[in-house]
């Protein structure tokens, strides 16, 4: 759960400079979900990342699951209005 530190835009960031496509975005219950394609090592390390996350971040768990490719994300990570 996540409030008002800038967790989406930090994740689109780490997501960018790792040359990762998909999204992030708020859920109703305030997790976060991040949609990620890329390689294994980009994963291993936007995880190192999302673990950590911003400033003032207090992030206490990080959850995969695995998820087919979507083409419509290839190229780019955006951030998604809340579900």
């Amino acid at each position: 759960m996540v409030q008002g530190v800038g967790y989406r835009f930090f994740t689109q960031r780490a997501a960018e400079r790792l040359k990762i496509s998909g999204f992030v975005r708020n859920l109703w219950d305030g997790r976060v979900e991040v949609f990620a394609m890329g390689t294994p090592d980009q994963h291993k390390e936007l995880r190192r990342l999302l673990e950590r996350g911003p400033m003032g971040s207090d992030v206490t768990e990080v959850s995969e699951e695995p998820a087919a490719a979507e083409a419509q994300y290839e190229g780019g990570f955006v951030i998604h209005a809340s579900a």
